[in-house]
């Protein structure tokens, strides 16, 4: 697969303020975060990187930070055919008036998705987000936008509790499970069965193998041939600056192979899945 080919469905813009995570001192973990188009446009020319999909950097605990990164990121998109924006919103209800004013960006051109986690408040079973979240893919599904969500281990992000979002809404909505459940229990839980059963059904689910630990990747590659499904629900992403684009390159490589299925991965589902959208 020619670098030049490669399109990444997941990557961040913003620069975080320093924050003592897990009650240590403050700190910047993200060294690669970048603040500026100019700094993006020049990774991706690096790289080779012939699409992205952008969402606003997150991880430290002031919310306002990364809903502030919400235009810098569909001002990218509107200056750069390359650049595909992701509006980040929140299940919390404390969150409402923020992911309101997220949802009026839908009307911009270059906003191809809806940006949802849980890491930093919220569930996806809670009484108390489900009218944020009957909001948020109300809107993608008027809009034919992609819900893109984080799944990791544990608590909110579980698969086991993100995967209330498919059986509710991926009938209507596209859904992109992001970092294929992020764990050892996740990788299972999804590749074991429970991924190619929701698109067996008809679900609109995709994932990405970012974070995925070493074994998952192979796995799934294996299993799509296998079971003759999901070669167009995999999708390249490279999580920077979480994420590392090299590594994340070369394992995904790796596993896919350089025939058709490496082209549906690199290519052919991101342009499906993220490619122009008009509102």
């Amino acid at each position: 697969m020619p670098l030049r080919e490669v399109r990444d469905a997941h990557r961040h813009l913003g620069v975080l303020p320093a924050y003592g995570f897990y009650g240590g001192p403050p700190v910047t973990p993200d060294v690669s975060a970048r603040g500026t188009l100019a700094e993006l446009r020049a990774d991706l020319d690096r790289e080779g990187t012939a699409r992205a999909l952008v969402i606003p950097n997150y991880g430290v605990p002031d919310v306002a930070v990364t809903f502030g990164f919400n235009e810098l990121c569909v001002e990218a998109a509107q200056a750069d055919d390359r650049i595909r924006a992701g509006v980040w919103v929140s299940p919390r209800p404390s969150d409402a008036a923020h992911t309101a004013k997220a949802l009026q960006l839908t009307d911009e051109p270059g906003v191809v998705a809806l940006k949802l986690s849980f890491l930093l408040g919220g569930r996806a079973d809670a009484a108390e987000c489900l009218p944020q979240l009957d909001a948020i893919f109300a809107t993608a599904a008027a809009r034919d936008l992609v819900v893109h969500v984080h799944t990791s281990p544990g608590a909110a992000s579980d698969i086991d509790v993100v995967g209330n979002l498919v059986d509710r809404y991926a009938d209507e909505v596209r859904i992109h499970l992001v970092h294929l459940g992020g764990g050892v229990s996740g990788h299972i839980k999804l590749i074991g069965g429970r991924f190619f059963d929701w698109v067996a059904a008809g679900k609109r689910v995709y994932t990405d193998t970012s974070w995925a630990v070493g074994f998952a990747a192979r796995w799934l590659a294996a299993e799509i041939e296998r079971r003759g499904l999901g070669h167009d629900r995999l999708l390249f992403a490279s999580d920077e600056p979480w994420g590392d684009h090299p590594g994340e390159l070369a394992r995904l490589a790796a596993a896919v192979g350089d025939g058709e299925l490496a082209r549906h991965v690199f290519t052919d589902n991101f342009d499906t899945l993220y490619g122009c959208h008009s509102p």
